[in-house]
């Protein structure tokens, strides 16, 4: 997730993507995690019609809560600033989607990705209206963010939680703690891109934390088990 900038046309980023997929092969990367993928490139490459600009879709707390632009709080996980930018998230997408989607099902991998979309920006429209108070500093009101990453940052959570004790290397470079890997990565990307939201990783990291620590699981359980006893009534009542 970052803070827009000046955005560049496709170009070997994509080829980067595309052979990377083509490696692990598309046969065997689950069909929720393609389909996002999928997506993701069309919104890229303005593939789909009367999508708004990558101005008119970024997150930040001034255009949601002061001006209730609330389509932006999906939107901006879906556009990229260039397609490095594209790059980067898809290929570490994949590989998560690949780990969680096979054990979770379809059906539920899609209901996860589907909330922690709209939960991400959410929390970092939040996070960004408590910072500008605390700190004075009311630059985080009109920060605008997007990408996919805050969603990726959470999945992140969700993939490293439940693995044996063991170290990861962060980058590729530093090795750190299993359960400490993403609060390494968030700090390891901030240093070396400082143009990457800080509001929109750290948002993913909580969301993710909020599912595996917190209530966030036991809501959506309940309200995905509500959902499917509600269908079961109509069925045989049809």
């Amino acid at each position: 997730m970052f803070r827009p900038g000046r955005r560049r046309s496709p170009g070997i980023g994509l080829l980067f993507l595309a052979s990377q997929l083509y490696n692990i092969g598309f046969n065997r990367i689950p069909p929720v995690t393609l389909t996002f993928i999928g997506i993701n490139v069309a919104v890229y490459l303005q593939l789909l019609n009367n999508l708004p600009s990558l101005g008119k879709a970024c997150v930040s707390a001034h255009h949601v809560w002061y001006n209730g632009d609330w389509k932006r709080i999906i939107f901006a996980a879906f556009y990229h600033l260039n397609d490095f930018h594209l790059y980067y998230n898809m290929a570490s997408f994949v590989w998560k989607g690949m780990s969680l989607e096979p054990r979770m099902g379809s059906p539920k991998f899609l209901y996860i990705l589907s909330v922690f979309t709209a939960l991400t920006n959410t929390v970092l429209v939040a996070l960004d209206m408590v910072l500008a108070n605390v700190t004075e500093d009311f630059s985080y009101m009109y920060t605008c963010a997007a990408g996919f990453s805050g969603v990726i940052f959470a999945l992140k959570v969700l993939t490293t939680y439940n693995l044996p004790s063991g170290v990861s290397m962060v980058m590729g470079m530093f090795p750190v703690p299993m359960r400490w890997a993403c609060w390494a990565e968030l700090i390891v990307i901030q240093l070396l891109v400082p143009n990457a939201s800080f509001t929109g990783h750290l948002a993913g990291i909580l969301v993710g934390m909020m599912y595996v620590k917190g209530p966030l699981k036991y809501i959506m359980d309940t309200i995905s088990g509500a959902g499917k006893l509600l269908n079961t009534s109509v069925i045989s009542l049809i």
